[in-house]
C-alpha cells in the first residue's frame, strides 16, 4: 500500500470500468458526483448531437427522446433560449451595453461569456468546443471529455453510474438550482456576477423561479422510464427548494464585501430596482411605486434589498417548515434592519440569513410531500400574514408566479381538474396584468387578485 494515497483510491473507483462494476453492484451512488480524473474536458455540442445519441430529427428514442438537439435549438420558442444566448450578444443590445462598459466586442468579453456561452477555463476546451454554441450541453450536464461522456450509454449504466462518473444530477432539486443561479442569479466564477452597471447600460433586470424555468426547458418526458431512473419529481420540491437556494445565494454572495460594494457605493444589483427607478416629481400629488412594507424596518427612504425570494421562502417555510419559520422570518427581520445600521453588520446578518436559508433547503429537498402541500403554500403566499409584503413590483411578480406553478402542479398531478383551473386563470391574469409594467403596477389591484384567486383554488381543497 506505499504510495498509495486516498487521491489514489479515489481515482481507481473513478476509472470507467470500476464504475461499470459499482453500477452492477449498486454501490456507485457511495462515491463523490465530482467525476473524471483530473480536470475534465468540455467537448461542445457537436459530441452529443449524432443521430444515435442525441441529434435525432424525430423524438422516438427507446429511453430517452433523442431529439434534444432539436429542442435546445428550437429558433423562436423558450426551450430554445440557451442556444441563442451568445448570438445576442452581437445584437443591438448586446453590443450597446459593452459599448457603454467599455468591454470592446460583447461576443469576446470574458464578463459576457460567463453566461452567454459555456463557462468553460480555456485549458479544459475539447476539440469540439466553440463558444458559438452558446449555453450548450455541458453548462447544465457537467464537463463530459475524460468524465462522463463515454459512460453514460454503455451497458449497465444507470443513472447512479453516470452521476459516479461526473454528471451533474439534475434530478436533485438543490443541484439544478445552484447550476441555474450561476446565470440567472450570479455566482463568484468569473464572468458570471451581473453588476448594476450591467444593468444600467441594458441589460435585463434578473428574477429566478426554479420550476417555470425547468419546465421552459425541459427537453426530456417525464413517463414510466424516467420515474423508474430518477423517481417522480415534484414540481413543488423544486419550486420550494428554488426558492431557498436563491435565498442563500444572494445573501451569500452579498456578504462578501467584493460583491456587496462598488467603489464607495453599495452595489446596487441587490437592491430593488424600482424604488429608486420611478417618476419623481415635486407637485402636492406624489406617486410612490412602493409602500412601506411591515416586514422591512428600514429606514423610509432607503433603497430596501431586493426580497422577492425571501418573501416566498418565509410562506413557504410556514406552510412546510414551521419548525423553522419563526428563526428565518426573525433573520429576515434582522437582515433589513442591519441594512439601515452599516455595511459590515448587514453582511453578517446576511450570512445568518444565508445559513437559515440553506437549513430549509435541506429540509425542504429531504422531506416528502403530500397532496395538500400545494394548497397550503398556495394559500400563505395570499393570506394576511404574507400579502402586506406585496408592495413592490419584483416581490409581486415572483407571488404571482409561484401561485401559476404550482397551480399547474396541482393540475398535472390531477389533484385540480384543467376545467376548475382555467375558471381561476382569469384572476391569474388580472395578478399579471398589474405587474404588467414596473412603472405601472398597481399594488392594491394586485393584492385583490391574488386574494381572489389564492381563495377559489383553496375552494378546490
Amino acid at each position: 500500500m506505499t504510495g498509495l494515497t486516498a487521491k489514489r483510491i479515489l481515482g481507481l473507483f473513478r476509472r470507467p470500468q470500476v464504475i461499470r462494476l459499482l453500477a452492477v453492484a449498486g454501490l456507485a451512488a457511495l462515491y463523490p458526483a465530482s467525476g473524471a480524473i483530473g480536470n475534465p474536458t468540455f467537448e461542445g455540442v457537436a459530441s452529443c448531437a449524432g443521430s444515435t445519441c442525441h441529434g435525432r430529427a424525430e423524438g422516438n428514442g427507446a429511453v430517452v427522446r433523442q431529439d434534444e438537439i432539436a429542442t435546445w435549438q428550437e429558433p423562436s420558442s423558450p426551450s430554445g433560449a440557451h442556444s441563442r444566448a451568445y448570438a445576442v450578444l452581437g445584437g443591438r443590445r448586446g453590443q450597446q451595453i459593452a459599448a457603454s462598459l467599455g468591454l470592446g466586442d460583447a461576443k469576446q468579453a470574458p464578463a459576457c461569456l460567463g453566461c452567454h456561452s459555456t463557462f468553460a477555463p480555456v485549458a479544459q476546451r475539447g476539440a469540439k468546443f466553440t463558444l458559438t454554441d452558446g449555453v450548450g450541453c455541458e453548462s447544465c450536464h457537467g464537463a463530459s471529455g475524460g468524465s462522463w461522456l463515454a459512460e453514460h450509454y454503455a451497458v449497465p449504466a444507470t443513472h447512479a453510474s453516470n452521476v459516479a462518473a461526473g454528471l451533474i444530477p439534475l434530478d436533485n432539486p438543490k443541484a439544478r438550482a445552484n447550476v441555474c443561479l450561476d446565470c440567472h442569479y450570479g455566482s463568484s466564477k468569473p464572468g458570471q456576477f451581473v453588476t448594476h452597471a450591467m444593468m444600467a447600460a441594458g441589460h435585463p433586470r434578473v428574477s429566478f423561479e426554479l420550476d417555470l424555468f425547468s419546465a421552459l426547458q425541459q427537453h426530456h418526458n417525464l413517463d414510466a422510464d424516467y420515474t423508474a431512473r430518477k423517481g417522480a419529481p415534484s414540481s413543488l420540491r423544486f419550486w420550494a427548494v428554488g426558492q431557498a437556494e436563491a435565498v442563500r445565494r444572494s445573501t451569500g454572495l452579498f456578504a462578501q464585501p467584493k460583491f456587496a460594494m462598488e467603489g464607495a457605493f453599495p452595489q446596487f444589483y441587490f437592491y430593488d430596482c424600482h424604488s429608486c427607478h420611478r417618476t419623481i416629481t415635486d407637485g402636492p400629488q406624489r406617486k410612490l411605486t412602493f409602500e412601506t412594507n411591515p416586514a422591512r424596518p428600514i429606514p423610509f427612504g432607503n433603497p430596501p434589498f431586493n426580497d422577492e425570494n425571501i418573501i416566498m421562502l418565509s410562506a413557504t417555510a410556514g406552510a412546510l417548515v414551521p419548525g423553522e419559520a419563526a428563526a428565518f422570518r426573525t433573520a429576515s427581520r434582522d437582515f433589513h434592519k442591519a441594512m439601515g445600521a452599516g455595511p459590515g453588520e448587514a453582511r453578517a446578518a446576511a450570512q445568518a440569513l444565508s445559513a437559515r436559508a440553506g437549513a430549509l433547503s435541506d429540509a425542504l429537498s429531504g422531506r416528502a410531500y403530500a397532496s395538500a402541500d400545494a394548497f397550503r403554500v398556495i394559500a400563505i403566499i395570499a393570506g394576511e400574514a404574507t400579502a402586506p409584503r406585496f408592495t413592490d413590483y419584483a416581490g409581486s411578480v415572483q407571488a404571482v408566479m409561484g401561485i401559476d406553478t404550482l397551480l399547474n402542479a396541482l393540475v398535472k398531478e390531477g389533484r385540480v381538474t384543467a376545467g376548475a383551473a382555467a375558471g381561476i386563470r382569469g384572476d391569474i391574469a388580472r395578478a399579471y396584468n398589474a405587474v404588467d409594467a414596473p412603472n405601472a403596477y398597481r399594488p392594491a389591484d394586485f393584492r385583490a387578485a391574488l386574494k381572489s384567486a389564492a381563495g377559489a383554488i383553496g375552494r378546490l381543497q
